[in-house]
């Protein structure tokens, strides 16, 4: 087993205190992870007769703890909580009430809620629903099945960004997917999105990580060197072919034809391939075929305030809530290059350690993070980008969204610390991770917080 016995003795602490309940309610985070993460629980408190509701909440803060019920259920917080128990003390919940499944920084408070965080034992890359797949795991071994979505959680999370693979204990999760029998792992496979969905020269011309010159971002580049490869961007009845529908000699071929191209240009060849993982059980094209696909389905379901129905597509529903969930994916992709090119266009304010730009109430809070995530690859990757926005339904807020790169943070980038830290002088509060973060600060107060924020970065420095 790779991981420690005490993250292991947690979990079996943790699985005992949920089959001991009469009921429970789970809260959770709106993200891929924060879905996956309720609909592993969901299903191992179903197998286990326990009666079960769930809330999301897209931050566990003042304003959202209303949602939490208070009632005499045994509450499960999974994805958020760690940082957030001084809200459980102010409400007055007893420690016997409640269970805390996370992976992000913990919060120092008297009571000493029961809590399995990843955190805790130096696991950076397991994320909250590979904590509570191991949870599952405990309650019942019949819950190894639900590893893929475990899988899917920490894929959404960037969980395998920066090695371009799961590793440690998320990498067990794999093998009990594999052992299960509805997870393929491909070694060394084109580490490009869309893999399994989109059109082989779209597929490439989105890429950039890595930035391929004079491919990446040029769609008819990309189609005229599928065409000098001899790749054949079409099967036999005309239908746009996708990577993984080419032979192993064409995957070949392509993958050659990249690393020269990128070697050609002086640049590095070492996130050109990754490990990915594919699900067996699932149809061909289908957005659910691929890890990072199905993670990018979950998220736009919880963009746009519909993550229960992400949480249905990861329970098995293939009829309506699939059908809604497509929908939402095409419209959430349809935004998301709006918004990046909105960005683009507009352009970006420049402090000595940051860039930002804020963009009132043109798009969604729920999509501004991963926007900026986009459009740092094309602006100054060396500074983080900060997106601030007005929310619809907080009128006295605003939301901070932040994204950096792996290469920064191992500079000593901490997004989450900085962003903690300088919400906190505002009376806000932010979290997440060095990566990608995000806070919430008093609305009028935005116009001193990216100098807040740069400040704080500065101290991070090298």
């Amino acid at each position: 087993m790779i991981y420690q016995m005490s993250l292991a003795a947690d979990a079996r602490s943790i699985a005992d205190r949920i089959l001991a309940a009469d009921a429970v309610t789970v809260i959770s985070h709106i993200d891929a992870d924060g879905i996956t993460s309720e609909a592993i629980l969901s299903q191992a408190l179903q197998r286990a007769g326990i009666p079960a509701q769930s809330i999301f909440v897209r931050q566990l803060e003042p304003l959202t703890m209303k949602h939490v019920p208070e009632n005499d259920t045994l509450k499960i917080f999974i994805d958020l909580g760690a940082g957030q128990q001084n809200l459980l003390e102010e409400r007055g919940m007893p420690e016997d009430k409640v269970v805390i499944i996370d992976h992000h920084v913990a919060q120092d408070v008297k009571t000493p809620y029961p809590q399995i965080n990843a955190i805790t034992y130096g696991y950076e890359k397991l994320s909250a629903a590979g904590v509570g797949y191991f949870v599952a795991r405990e309650m019942d071994e019949c819950n190894r099945d639900l590893a893929k979505l475990a899988v899917v959680g920490n894929v959404g999370d960037m969980m395998a960004r920066e090695n371009c693979a799961l590793i440690g204990p998320a990498r067990e999760i794999v093998d009990d997917g594999v052992q299960f029998g509805n997870i393929e792992v491909v070694d060394h496979n084109l580490n490009f999105y869309g893999i399994s969905t989109r059109p082989i020269h779209t597929c490439l011309s989105f890429c950039d990580d890595p930035y391929i010159p004079g491919i990446s971002n040029d769609a008819t580049a990309a189609r005229v060197f599928l065409e000098r490869i001899g790749i054949a961007m079409r099967n036999s009845s005309g239908k746009m072919r996708v990577f993984e529908e080419l032979s192993e000699e064409e995957r070949q071929t392509l993958i050659n034809a990249l690393a020269e191209q990128l070697i050609a240009h002086g640049r590095s060849t070492e996130r050109l391939l990754a490990e990915t993982y594919l699900f067996t059980d699932e149809e061909l094209r289908s957005p659910l075929r691929n890890a990072a696909e199905y993670a990018t389905m979950l998220n736009a379901c919880g963009r746009w305030t519909k993550p229960a129905i992400g949480s249905s597509v990861c329970q098995g529903d293939r009829g309506q809530a699939y059908r809604d969930a497509e929908h939402m994916l095409r419209h959430h992709r349809t935004i998301i290059r709006e918004m990046m090119e909105y960005i683009l266009d507009t352009g970006v304010t420049e402090l000595s350690h940051l860039q930002y730009l804020h963009v009132g109430d043109k798009f969604p809070d729920t999509v501004v993070g991963i926007g900026a995530g986009m459009a740092l690859s094309k602006l100054n990757w060396k500074k983080p980008i900060m997106i601030l926005c007005y929310l619809a339904d907080e009128p006295d807020l605003v939301k901070a969204s932040m994204r950096t790169n792996d290469t920064m943070v191992r500079q000593g980038v901490d997004l989450q610390a900085a962003l903690a830290e300088s919400a906190a002088k505002l009376g806000g509060a932010g979290g997440g991770h060095k990566i990608a973060a995000g806070a919430y600060i008093p609305r009028n107060s935005e116009d001193d917080f990216a100098e807040i924020v740069n400040t704080a970065l500065s101290r991070q420095s090298p």
